[in-house]
């Protein structure tokens, strides 16, 4: 058996059964499945059963693996809330530094009685963590919960620390440590930052822009991760900072809702991260509790310090920002794994001889039994760190859920995309994907009209063609779409009548990126759709990917807020900001601007605010705009309280001056606007659809209610 395990093909099947079953197995007596792949990783190690070895293969495999935890931890990090929540984080980073280095440091001297250098080293096992627990909150759908987002940016802080101390140490114990190391260290680690956030966005847009080919993207994105890595290590410090700061620098180039995101996440979770996870299982020798006593007593004490340290710093950082006791969970859960650092830091260690006994036995900064201790303390902080995450992360998406179980069909948010154009078809679904205010897998429709005067069928086949490609961008997003085929003489006719049918509170209408707003379609919009149709209507031209837009610019008219279409539309830009991650500079009123910062208070986004009053000087505004931008210009019918007499010269100054810019003209919903142009505040059907969309539609609400 094991030399039939020596040939590659049954090794990868191996991995591969273990991958499929374990967690399955496992999760049926409520073990998390990240432990189930360490457990199983034991077993079948050199360790265990030695079904194979931890060989090349298994390392490199595993190196990817942790890369692509740390890179992921940084492209779905909301960067919005790292920039607000960055004093958290760093108080975090210090205490979940600082506690472990101080009680680990008294433990080496006092109780185990190492020498100092040993005793600093250990200490810094004990202050990095690894995010083992990361994929399973991101599972979830807790990762951009506040205080994961404080926890992932303290581990950029202390492991850095961490793995600070280790070159430290090891400098000093080989006599490197002098003025020009740390010279060389600070210069070193300075280009590489800069290298990273500032050249690696400028190059993932340039490539986003050119290459729509999926597998092209992809690859592009995972030479990114291994190129932040070399990096990182070529500076002097480890590979999983440079992954981290490399999905920083990605954030806003690759939209949560995008097919690219659920490529990456999808492939982690199913190769990557498992490979990770049975590479460290393999390290584990249950063997090492029976060696000696001295082994047995070293890992009680390692195991101990090193959990009550990361639990001290994770409960002060609770009680200092008043979380609940959930949130305490997901911090000290995603903290206290130790695993790649630590493994690195021990392994450096027990490499580095120091002398030689009487009897020339080489004398180790880190012994055999501290690595032995070690490896133990990998598996029950692991084991710890699962438990306690994934109560944490079910307790939180539990009340989430509650929160959202008052959403009825009736109030259900449907998004309707009529598509005639092959060309426009992938951008239209991505940015109704994006605009979607919850996790909605059902509320995508395509809507493909035939002119039934047609008997060749010429047009069924191109409409059928078109449907399914956009169910398929669809699906690379896991959504579903609903593909709607209708037959009629009048296009505007089928897309009201399809609206009415079905609910539509949502319409995304689409220009192909060489045309313009024709004097037909304005025509058909503002005396068809607009007229027959209640729903927000945003009218898309897309120059380029969505992902790669640096800013949206939206222009708001005077008096917007007292339309009873404002909230909603408003609702979608702030999803297109959270779902992207690109900054919003609104240009308004005062007013205006006053009610959309109260909504930034509560839920942020990076954005600016620019007082703008006079549609005359739209064309002087414009002056302002950038290459990369994305310009949404909020519109209104005759008649409304925010029309302005100069909205009717948009379509041609879009048509002469932003040929090569992507834009949204978006026309509110308009039904329920009473006689004197003002909102009906105590009016419950204006209310209660905003408070079941999310928790930005309840804010807006309760705004309302309070004017």
């Amino acid at each position: 058996m094991r030399r039939l395990l020596t040939y590659p093909v049954l090794k990868f099947l191996l991995i591969l059964s273990i991958i499929l079953f374990a967690p399955i197995i496992l999760n049926k007596i409520k073990i998390p499945h990240l432990l189930g792949l360490i457990i199983a990783g034991a077993i079948i190690g050199p360790s265990g059963i030695n079904l194979m070895e931890r060989d090349s293969g298994i390392i490199l495999s595993g190196t990817a693996g942790l890369l692509y935890i740390m890179f992921l931890a940084g492209l779905e990090i909301d960067l919005a809330d790292f920039k607000k929540n960055s004093k958290k984080s760093l108080v975090f980073g210090l205490l979940t530094f600082a506690i472990p280095m101080t009680l680990g440091i008294l433990t080496g001297i006092y109780v185990l009685e190492f020498s100092m250098p040993t005793s600093v080293l250990l200490a810094s096992m004990f202050a990095s963590h690894t995010l083992i627990a990361y994929p399973l909150i991101s599972k979830l759908g807790v990762a951009k919960n506040k205080a994961v987002n404080i926890t992932v940016g303290g581990t950029m802080i202390t492991d850095t620390l961490a793995l600070l101390v280790l070159a430290v140490i090891v400098g000093m114990t080989t006599g490197e440590v002098n003025t020009e190391f740390w010279i060389k260290l600070s210069i070193s680690i300075v280009i590489f930052g800069l290298i990273v956030m500032l050249l690696f966005p400028i190059i993932g847009r340039w490539f986003l822009k050119h290459f729509d080919d999926n597998v092209s993207q992809y690859i592009f994105v995972l030479v990114m991760v291994f190129l932040g890595a070399v990096l990182a290590q070529l500076a002097g410090i480890e590979p999983i900072i440079g992954a981290f700061l490399a999905g920083l620098a990605l954030n806003r180039l690759i939209p949560r809702t995008s097919p690219l995101m659920n490529r990456i996440e999808f492939v982690g979770n199913a190769i990557f991260i498992p490979f990770f996870l049975i590479g460290v299982g393999m390290l584990i020798d249950y063997r090492a509790f029976f060696k000696d006593l001295e082994t047995i007593k070293v890992a009680v004490v390692m195991i101990i310090i090193a959990t009550i340290a990361k639990y001290l710093a994770a409960w002060i950082t609770q009680k200092i920002y008043r979380f609940s006791v959930d949130e305490r969970r997901l911090i000290f859960g995603l903290s206290n794994a130790q695993a790649a650092a630590t493994l690195a830091a021990v392994l450096v260690g027990y490499n580095i001889i120091t002398g030689y006994t009487e009897t020339g036995e080489p004398i180790r900064l880190l012994n055999e039994t501290v690595l032995n201790g070690t490896i133990l303390m990998i598996l029950f902080t692991c084991t710890i760190a699962s438990f306690v995450a994934l109560k944490g992360a079910q307790n939180i998406a539990l009340l989430d859920s509650a929160d959202g179980e008052t959403e009825n069909n009736g109030n259900q948010e449907k998004i309707l995309i009529p598509i005639n154009n092959l060309a426009t078809i992938d951008e239209l679904v991505n940015l109704g994907v994006t605009i979607k205010s919850k996790k909605n897998k059902d509320g995508l429709y395509a809507l493909s009209i035939v002119d039934n005067s047609k008997t060749d069928g010429s047009g069924d086949k191109q409409a059928k063609e078109m449907l399914n490609k956009a169910a398929v961008t669809a699906s690379a997003t896991d959504n579903i779409l609903h593909e709607l085929l209708r037959y009629d003489l009048n296009i505007v006719n089928g897309i009201t009548g399809v609206a009415k049918e079905h609910n539509i509170t949502d319409l995304i209408l689409g220009l192909h990126n060489s045309k313009g707003i024709s004097n037909s379609f304005l025509g058909n919009l503002t005396e068809g759709i607009l007229t027959k149709c209640n729903a927000t209507t945003l009218i898309y031209k897309p120059i380029q990917p969505f992902g790669t837009i640096k800013r949206h610019v939206i222009i708001v008219p005077e008096n917007a807020e007292k339309e009873i279409g404002f909230p909603f539309w408003l609702i979608k830009v702030w999803n297109i900001a959270r779902n992207s991650g690109a900054k919003l500079l609104f240009y308004a009123n005062n007013n205006t601007l006053k009610i959309i910062q109260n909504i930034k208070s509560k839920h942020p986004i990076e954005c600016e605010f620019e007082e703008f009053n006079d549609w005359n000087d739209f064309l002087i505004l414009a002056r302002d705009f950038h290459a990369d931008d994305n310009v949404i210009i909020v519109l209104s019918r005759k008649d409304k309280p925010s029309y302005h007499n100069n909205m009717t010269k948009i379509p041609t100054y879009l048509n002469k001056y932003f040929k090569e810019t992507s834009y949204i003209i978006i026309f509110p919903m308009q039904t329920g606007v009473t006689d004197t142009n003002e909102i009906d505040l105590t009016n419950p059907t204006f209310l209660e659809p905003l408070e079941k969309l999310d928790e930005i539609g309840k804010t807006i609400a309760k705004i309302f209610k309070q004017k």
